[in-house]
């Protein structure tokens, strides 16, 4: 769908361009039902209370209605959120996805005594059960990990109180999310035909990458315009989502929200620290692309909003959502027949929704729910990078897919850590299967320009945002206060040292900082840098050792969160705690911008 100068109404949309949420409940009516019914089923579980060290049948009957009832739930939730998604200006939308959140803080408060009373069960007893009960026997990781983090669980009582605090704690983010995607405009700007159009988040990058400057400097000043027109609002929002963050660490003894943070997945804060502080011993390389950005542009001074656009001046690369699909499945060739038919059949399966509509939500994710299948949102330009998109995300879809073909309910989700890895891992197949196979020096120009621009965007980006994250917290952990003024502040120091000398930072990217929706979950972004570089890795292995690579990896895919997420990257051959694929990832930054020097000066 080409840009047209007003976002169409969601009921404008093709229907073959829309997912098929009728895959979760077929009517209005089955959703009712399944809501009305998980009311009373959580109740069901309230029976095991104060029973769990009874025995090991006790205790597996309880964990296994546990995940009957969660799996509804889960598709309740999943369901009335992406009808709020697909369209945010529906108040029956709106409605139905405040009703699942406040369902699933229920459940979460009636099953609060579940962790609890599981930890006042002995070592010893428990291992016993573990042993005797060959059901049990799956819920081992599980009930280890609980383990693992006894020492930060609270009473019964406190976390039933923590647990209804939750809806009051998640605030921030629909405040946020509310203001970003439902009453957020912008200003209309003019395109290089000099036609008023309309801007909004999802055109804006397609707008950064136009030809003409003066559409990149009037896209960039509107977006930020607006930003700045609501900075006191969200500051204050974003204030009370760390302050929450910082208070829940406390209470449950972390020594900050970064060690809580982290905590859920086992990951040393040294992975954290190992990831901020290598990128910060290199960012010559950076300082050196933004360098040559401004040569090959041949500007006088390099501002913010000429990062995005393509450096060939003739290339040109209109594609559709179709062909978009057929780049994908060619470059996936090497991951195998299997994982290409399964990609046909989320392309023809209704797991995808495409194009933008008025209320949708801007950007795209992978969702779903064990018992259908993935989803994907999309807000799809017909350009290179949306192709890349759809392959991103079709990565996170197919990773839901291999592991709920192999896991129970308990591990059918993915940590973010890994996650990424699935998603990035695709790109990165699919950019060097282009740039192998082209003649065309233009585009071969662009594609070497646009992996560079994916270091820059999903590897130093992504880390600037953690170093954000890690001083604002700690601001608010010694009793500062994050206003509009500190924090704009904070993020313009961080942009200068990051692009270095030869760009002018131009006060208002300064606001960025308020438009990103990953701050609302706190220390999150870091994972796509350290997925970058996994994927890296094993994108080569694929490539390289071929069956014996890929076999690995899809048993990666399909193990879910069987394991610990470090673990899991080492059974596919990444050791993500040493800093040797950061570093790696260095000399392939390194590598192409010598391509870069080769080609275009």
């Amino acid at each position: 769908m080409k840009n047209s100068k007003s976002i169409p109404l969601r009921e404008e949309i093709n229907n073959k361009y829309k997912w098929h949420l009728e895959d979760i409940y077929s009517s209005k009516e089955d959703f009712e039902k399944a809501f009305e019914n998980s009311k009373s089923e959580i109740d069901k579980i309230l029976s095991f209370k104060g029973k769990l060290n009874n025995s090991s049948d006790t205790l597996l009957n309880c964990l296994k209605e546990c995940d009957r009832v969660s799996l509804e739930i889960d598709k309740i939730y999943v369901y009335a959120n992406m009808k709020f998604h697909e369209d945010s200006t529906v108040s029956e939308s709106q409605i139905l996805s405040n009703r699942a959140e406040s369902l699933i803080t229920e459940y979460m408060a009636k099953t609060s005594f579940i962790t609890p009373e599981i930890l006042t069960i002995p070592k010893e007893i428990l291992n016993k059960f573990i042993e005797e009960n060959k059901s049990l026997k799956l819920y081992t990781h599980f009930l280890k990990n609980i383990q693992r983090e006894s020492k930060h669980i609270l009473s019964d009582s406190e976390e039933k109180i923590l647990s209804q605090f939750s809806e009051i704690s998640s605030s921030p983010q629909n405040i946020f999310t509310m203001l970003n995607d439902a009453d957020m405009t912008f200003k209309d700007i003019e395109n290089e035909k000099g036609e008023k159009v309309q801007l909004t988040k999802g055109r804006y990058v397609s707008f950064l990458e136009n030809k003409s400057r003066e559409v990149r400097k009037e896209a960039f000043n509107s977006l930020y315009d607006s930003y700045l027109d609501h900075k006191n609002t969200i500051a204050a929002t974003y204030y009370g989502n760390v302050k929450s963050d910082v208070i829940t660490a406390n209470i449950r003894g972390y020594s900050s929200v970064l060690e809580m943070a982290l905590s859920d997945d086992n990951i040393p804060v040294s992975v954290y620290d190992n990831l901020v502080d290598t990128v910060r011993n290199n960012l010559n390389l950076l300082h050196r692309y933004v360098s040559l950005r401004k040569k090959i542009l041949k500007v006088d001074q390099l501002h913010m909003y000429d990062l995005y656009v393509p450096l060939t001046e003739d290339f040109e690369m209109e594609i559709p959502y179709e062909k978009a699909q057929e780049i994908v499945l060619e470059g996936l060739k090497p991951m195998g027949e299997d994982y290409i038919e399964n990609l046909k059949k989320g392309f023809n399966g209704g797991w995808i929704d495409v194009h933008e509509n008025k209320g949708k939500r801007g950007g795209a994710y992978s969702w779903g729910t064990y018992s259908v299948h993935p989803y994907v949102l999309l807000n799809h330009q017909d350009n290179i990078n949306s192709t890349f998109t759809l392959a991103h995300e079709m990565g996170h879809a197919l990773h839901s897919y291999y592991t709920w073909e192999k896991q129970p309910y308990i591990y059918s989700g993915h940590k973010i850590f890994v996650a990424e890895v699935a998603s990035t891992c695709n790109e990165v197949l699919l950019i060097k299967h282009l740039l192998n196979t082209t003649d065309n020096k233009e585009f071969k120009k662009y594609l070497v320009n646009y992996f560079l621009e994916q270091f820059r965007g999903t590897f130093f980006r992504q880390t600037m945002f953690a170093e954000f994250e890690k001083i604002a917290h700690e601001m608010v952990q010694k009793g500062e206060p994050l206003t509009a003024d500190n924090l704009s502040a904070l993020y313009h120091k961080l942009n200068c040292d990051y692009f270095g000398d030869d760009i002018i930072v131009d006060e208002k990217i300064d606001i960025e900082w308020a438009r990103i929706p990953h701050f609302y979950n706190s220390f999150y972004v870091y994972q796509y840098s350290t997925g970058y570089c996994a994927a890296i890795a094993l994108a080569e292995k694929i490539l390289t050792e071929g069956e014996s690579a890929v076999k690995k990896y899809k048993e990666f895919l399909s193990k879910g969160n069987s394991e610990y997420s470090i673990d899991l990257l080492k059974g596919a051959g990444v050791d993500v705690t040493e800093k040797a694929p950061l570093e790696s990832a260095m000399k392939v930054f390194e590598s192409l911008l010598d391509e870069m020097e080769k080609l275009f000066l």
